[in-house]
């Protein structure tokens, strides 16, 4: 009989790929993560890892075994949903992943609304960029992540994760108030823009805003604290395209511009199949739905 302590290791090391990476993940420290491996190891009778240069690779052997690792946890996981699902209430924790808009727009009303409803339920927020947090659900550091997806720009994709719409927001041109003579995206040829960082979602669709209207954006600023880009806006100092989430947060002193064919951001919610159906994942989402339904995101 296999440990499933080791199993568990060994499955993590699969989707991390660094002995250091599953340390982190795990609170361990990598020498203990590596001792753990060698004794799984001598469990199998086989060898599991190589090395490559400073790098470890899993055999053929290791990969049956994760194959069936990861069988064994999902069905630790539906036992555990199951359970939970009996006893008909939210309790224990949620650790949530939000992305800064959403998280100004709604994090305040989903928890006093679950405060009020399921005061047994702990709730952990951490702010993470969509396409991370998606993956980190995935890998089970989070159990429920509000995401983002934007026109033409289809969201990292898990088959494991259940998916659930939230909402969708306008995307405009916000201008600052003195720039009367900007009516359109094409009048900001010239004009310093502010964007998220290189990778995020909403920096590749704008940048393709910009080229499909005939220029190259001159991206004088880059941060991805949307408030930020609000300030630089009211300032002066430059233009962006922001989501309806924020616009409906704030109370910013600017101009907004729609964009041609009124495009819109879809927010959703990603979970594990596994644990969908559990009160705690339900709870969460209809306090969501809550907080959504008082918010206008439009």
């Amino acid at each position: 009989m296999y440990d499933l302590r080791r199993l568990r290791l060994l499955h993590e090391l699969s989707l991390r790929g660094t002995l250091a990476e599953v340390a982190e993940a795990l609170h361990q420290s990598p020498s203990s993560v590596s001792q753990q491996l060698a004794l799984l190891e001598r469990e199998v009778g086989q060898p599991l890892l190589r090395k490559v240069g400073r790098r470890v690779r899993l055999t053929s052997a290791a990969e049956v075994l994760v194959e069936h690792t990861a069988a064994i946890l999902d069905r630790l996981d539906r036992a555990a949903a199951e359970l939970a699902g009996a006893e008909e209430k939210a309790s224990g924790t949620m650790r949530v992943a939000i992305f800064q808009s959403a998280a100004l727009a709604f994090t305040v009303q989903m928890l006093d609304h679950l405060q009020t409803h399921h005061p047994q339920l702990r709730v952990t927020v951490s702010q993470r960029e969509p396409e991370t947090a998606l993956h980190q659900t995935w890998l089970r550091s989070f159990d429920l992540v509000i995401a983002e997806q934007y026109p033409g720009h289809a969201a990292p994709w898990h088959p494991e994760l259940d998916r659930v719409g939230l909402t969708s927001d306008r995307l405009q041109l916000g201008v600052p108030d003195g720039w009367s003579d900007v009516g359109s995206i094409a009048d900001c040829a010239d004009r310093p823009w502010v964007m998220e960082p290189p990778g995020a979602a909403s920096r590749h669709w704008a940048e393709q805003a910009c080229r499909s209207a005939g220029f190259e954006p001159d991206v004088r600023f880059e941060t991805a604290d949307l408030q930020t880009h609000l300030a630089l806006i009211e300032a002066g100092m430059a233009v962006a395209i922001l989501p309806g989430l924020l616009q409906a947060s704030t109370r910013a002193r600017l101009r907004l511009l729609d964009l041609a064919g009124g495009p819109r951001r879809t927010v959703f919610t990603a979970t594990r199949g596994s644990i969908a159906e559990t009160p705690r994942v339900r709870a969460c989402r209809a306090a969501l739905a809550a907080a959504v339904s008082s918010a206008d995101p439009s």
